[in-house]
């Protein structure tokens, strides 16, 4: 659905580790491109092949959030989250346009575009590359915990934590893609908050357990402005 239908309109996010497993700061051209999706939404599953093929490109860190708000059209979303939706309207009050929708894709928290348009997500892609100055950020795992190291700079933000799924494919039996098998890319399992950071180089750690259970294999260590605004800076750990 490019619009959350009338009712909402446009008015209105372990496995054991053998020793540590540490990823620098992402490149000053890295992007987070976040996808707010749903199983019950008939115009999302191009979108989710979309997500897919970005997740290819270098630098492209793509995470799909599978929101709980279509869940009344009569297929309840095996991946959504109450937590998703409410991160989708936070960015839609933080950008102070309202929109939230879905297929959607915010882009380095502060954009967004129609996620099954490609040509308009590399573009914003393009712009985001070009004005990032991130902060240091980087984050490493042992067997208990994961830990998040954030270098100085200027300005307050929240240090957030996605575990990550790889892929998920789901047989959706009612609703709108009754019939379907839709693959999804990059799957928050987890959204942790890590802490605050006021500007100053911090370290944070947050139990293993709560971020890379069952399927997870990645985990994105995230820093943004104020609570879900601009990505200040990101890094990576793939856990094998």
């Amino acid at each position: 659905m490019i619009t959350r239908r009338s009712a909402l309109g446009l008015a209105l996010a372990g496995l054991a580790a053998p020793s540590i497993i540490t990823s620098t700061q992402a490149a000053t051209s890295d992007v987070l491109v976040e996808l707010f999706t749903s199983q019950g939404c008939s115009d999302c599953p191009p979108a989710d092949k979309v997500a897919g093929e970005l997740a290819q490109q270098s630098g492209v860190h793509v995470v799909s959030l599978n929101v709980d708000y279509w869940d009344y059209l009569g297929w309840k979303d095996t991946l959504g989250k109450a937590q998703y939706s409410q991160r989708q309207t936070a960015y839609a009050k933080e950008r102070g346009d309202g929109d939230v929708y879905t297929p959607q894709m915010v882009i380095n928290g502060a954009v967004h575009a129609v996620g099954s348009r490609k040509g308009d997500v590399e573009a914003a892609i393009a712009n985001a590359r070009t004005r990032a100055k991130y902060i240091d950020v980087s984050v490493s795992a042992d067997a208990s915990d994961i830990h998040i190291k954030v270098g100085a700079g200027t300005g307050n933000g929240t240090v957030w934590l996605m575990g990550i799924a790889p892929s998920v494919s789901v047989p959706i039996g009612r609703g709108e893609n009754a019939g379907a098998n839709v693959t999804y890319h990059n799957v928050a399992r987890h959204l942790v908050s890590a802490g605050s950071w006021q500007g100053h180089a911090t370290s944070f750690s947050v139990p293993r357990n709560s971020i890379m259970t069952g399927d997870c294999r990645h985990c994105i260590a995230i820093l943004q402005q104020g609570n879900v605004g601009q990505v200040l800076g990101l890094a990576k750990i793939t856990v094998s």
